[in-house]
């Protein structure tokens, strides 16, 4: 095959390849509960926190959280300037820091699982440059094609910090990232449209 047919098909190939092995879908919120007791809760501040994470990671986790929560109008606030590095971030600790931050809530963040998937696909892929009349066929590329990726498992869960009291939680699953900082941001959007549409962000804190 001509170098230029090669490079014009690779990105199809590599689009469709993305397509089949689910990647389209960087989070995937597998389950989640809530606290019947609590029914469009007006939680004055919510601090964030990321478990288990690298520094730059857990503080670009937070503070994209935090700025969600803020642009959805609530008060927020990251768990890093009160929980430094080194020091464990779990419930008793967060806990501890929301009441000195002033924080009635808390969101806590971990990682369960990472699952390594493997896809081998065909030589052979739909293309739009084969077949009469611009048509779809099929091409050989000379696979077949082994792609691996990592899945990882993770859980936010929202406290009640005044009422030590378990508000929500959820388990996401979400495909190894090629830019972290904008799968923080869809990880973020789509724990905060959950909770949006079972009005647990307040009554009047709920996105369209």
């Amino acid at each position: 095959m001509p170098m230029s047919r090669l490079r014009i098909f690779w990105p199809c190939t590599l689009v469709i390849l993305l397509i089949l092995t689910g990647c389209a879908a960087t989070n995937i919120l597998v389950n989640q509960w809530n606290n019947p007791a609590y029914a469009s809760p007006s939680f004055k501040r919510i601090m964030v926190s990321a478990a288990g994470a690298q520094t730059s990671i857990r503080r670009n986790f937070e503070d994209q959280f935090v700025a969600q929560l803020k642009a959805a109008g609530l008060d927020a606030v990251a768990s890093y300037p009160y929980i430094p590095e080194g020091e464990k971030v779990d419930e008793s600790n967060v806990r501890q820091a929301a009441q000195k931050a002033g924080a009635d809530a808390a969101f806590i963040t971990r990682l369960v699982g990472t699952q390594e998937r493997t896809q081998v696909m065909p030589g052979y892929y739909p293309a739009p440059f084969f077949g009469f009349y611009g048509g779809y066929g099929y091409g050989f590329y000379g696979g077949p094609y082994v792609y691996s990726y990592d899945v990882y498992t993770s859980e936010t869960t929202l406290y009640d910090v005044a009422k030590n009291d378990m508000v929500w939680t959820a388990t996401l699953k979400s495909i190894e990232p090629d830019n972290i900082d904008e799968a923080i941001k869809r990880y973020v959007d789509t724990v905060i449209n959950a909770l949006s549409e079972k009005h647990l962000l307040g009554k009047d804190h709920g996105r369209n």
